[in-house]
């Protein structure tokens, strides 16, 4: 039955499998292979380790011989395993992709500073070039759509290598552009293969740590992609003032070239079914014995319903789900809300004190403190759970989650409210700087929370949900940009920042609606798994 080849060895029929593994009821972890294998396979050769290396799975092949193929496993204390190596070397890989998810976020807002230069040199409307902005912010929605699939199909390092390579290319012809043309294009491509970092990181740092692990590390990743926003205009500035806008696509440049390398030399692959995909590989080279495969190898779905899963259901969860829709559109007004304020310090400061570009900057670094201060509370939330996770018996409803995020969510309209009465142009600078504290604060618990409450609620398609929220988020976060001169000017500082005020004030009944209703609505809900549990039982089971 074995061969003396190395030859992809041959599917069992999906019919004929004798023992099957249903992965609905596996721990719910939304980076574990879900979307590309059927369920027919075990997804216990990825998450478990084995004395032998090996896991024994009877099965009939498509000839009709009954075979016992050899799932290729990590042995216990693998060094081979991620979740084995060293503390330092995994902060090591933790602390270059974090960096990564800094810079693309970082590349994002620190152009904000220059836009007037560029209106200038190009003969641009101030709505044209604000593209520039809403264009690499779009592309953040549209590439999750396509590197996240590749990366489950291909592993992690070589999706990182070549888009962040890719992007490192498309900085140049930004920075030397000749017309307003060629930098859009090119800031829009950008944008497609910048938004690789921030579609796997959360994948990359599952594959490194266990789960009770994982809280600090996450908190490091959490304050990435609002800590780069709040520190671009700072840098853009005064980069602006000495050097022109160009050299806001310079800096881009050196930052995102020296992460590159980085990445590419010390980090290497973390995704586990690429690497036991492999290591069967290897065995069957060396041993001759086709029957060492993975589940990779000879379960898979089949193409299109790849597609559909890959392509189809996060719509359908975003279109279907009203948990996916709420909590999305919650996630789009605050991605949409820090957008909003590159545009709107600006005009306070800038046009309302007559405030030079670098100043300005400066008045973002109470929302980066805020990110920073909500990030090293984080563990802090996460002891919180566990702590009621032992109070339900290791089975809480995923309505727990919300729990920080009911207090958390009132952090915004506090913030803005003390920024918008305090852009008068003679009231004293502090003000609106201040009001950007609470909302920095409060991102990371909103933001943590939408994504454990989505991930615990919806589970093996939880990878799906979390693609429906990116995508929304993203396309309202860039659209933004364009109308907040606007809004800005036409109803005065004060009034526009109280209607986003009030909008983050209503969005407050969203996680209230979801800790008080979540249960009920989870039994409607197509997609949402199945818990023994619901919040109508949080009273008799935590006491």
């Amino acid at each position: 039955m074995a061969s003396n080849t190395s030859r992809r060895p041959t599917p069992p029929e999906a019919s004929d499998v004798l023992e099957t593994q249903d992965i609905s009821h596996l721990q719910n972890d939304p980076y574990l292979a879900y979307r590309t294998l059927s369920h027919n396979a075990n997804l216990k050769e990825y998450a478990e380790e084995t004395a032998t290396g090996e896991i024994i799975k009877p099965a009939i092949s498509n000839a009709g011989e009954k075979v016992k193929y050899k799932l290729v496993t990590f042995t216990i204390d693998d060094p081979g395993n991620p979740k084995n190596w060293s503390k330092a070397f995994k902060w090591w890989c933790t602390l270059v992709i974090a960096m990564m998810c800094f810079i693309v976020a970082f590349s994002s807002s620190v152009i904000t500073a220059g836009i007037d230069g560029v209106q200038r040199e190009f003969d641009a409307s101030r709505s044209v070039a604000l593209l520039s902005i809403t264009l690499f912010v779009i592309g953040f929605g549209i590439g999750p759509m396509v590197f996240a699939p590749l990366s489950e199909v291909l592993g992690r390092k070589i999706i990182y290598v070549s888009t962040l390579g890719v992007s490192v290319i498309l900085i140049i012809p930004c920075a030397v552009a000749k017309n307003i043309e060629t930098l859009l294009v090119c800031r829009a491509l950008c944008g497609i293969a910048m938004s690789a970092p921030m579609t796997l990181v959360g994948g990359s740092l599952a594959d490194l740590w266990k789960n009770e692990e994982r809280g600090v590390p996450m908190a490091v990743f959490s304050a990435a992609p609002f800590l780069g926003p709040a520190i671009g205009p700072l840098v853009g500035g005064y980069l602006y003032m000495s050097h022109g806008w160009r050299w806001l696509y310079w800096i881009q440049l050196i930052l995102a070239g020296a992460v590159y390398l980085l990445l590419t030399i010390t980090v290497p692959e973390t995704y586990a079914p690429k690497i036991l995909t492999d290591r069967a590989k290897k065995l069957r080279l060396v041993t001759g014995d086709d029957l060492h495969v993975t589940e990779d190898e000879i379960d898979r779905r089949p193409f299109l319903e790849t597609l559909t899963i890959f392509v189809a259901r996060p719509f359908q969860l975003l279109f279907g789900e009203l948990i996916v829709f709420l909590i999305s559109v919650y996630m789009s007004v605050l991605y949409g809300l820090l957008y909003m304020f590159f545009i709107a310090y600006p005009i306070v400061y800038r046009e309302g004190k007559g405030w030079v570009p670098g100043v300005t900057g400066l008045m973002f670094i109470p929302m980066a403190v805020g990110v920073v201060l909500s990030a090293a509370c984080s563990p802090l939330i996460n002891k919180q759970y566990l702590t009621i996770h032992a109070r339900f018996n290791g089975n809480p409803p995923p309505e727990m989650r919300l729990i920080p995020m009911m207090w958390a969510c009132f952090l915004i309209p506090v913030g803005l409210f003390i920024f918008a009465w305090s852009s008068y142009p003679h009231v004293h600078w502090a003000g609106p700087m201040m009001g950007g504290f609470p909302v920095g604060f409060g991102f990371i618990f909103l933001y943590n929370s939408a994504n454990n409450y989505l991930v615990d609620t919806y589970q093996s398609q939880a990878a799906s949900a979390l693609a429906a929220k990116t995508f929304l988020r993203s396309f309202w976060g860039a659209v933004t940009v364009l109308f907040t001169s606007q809004m800005y000017h036409r109803i005065g500082y004060q009034w526009a920042s109280c209607f986003l005020a009030f909008l983050a004030l209503a969005c407050c009944a969203i996680p209230f609606l979801f800790y008080f209703f979540g249960s009920r609505i989870r039994k409607h809900a197509r997609f949402a798994a199945n818990e023994p549990i619901g919040l109508a039982d949080v009273e008799k089971n935590a006491h």
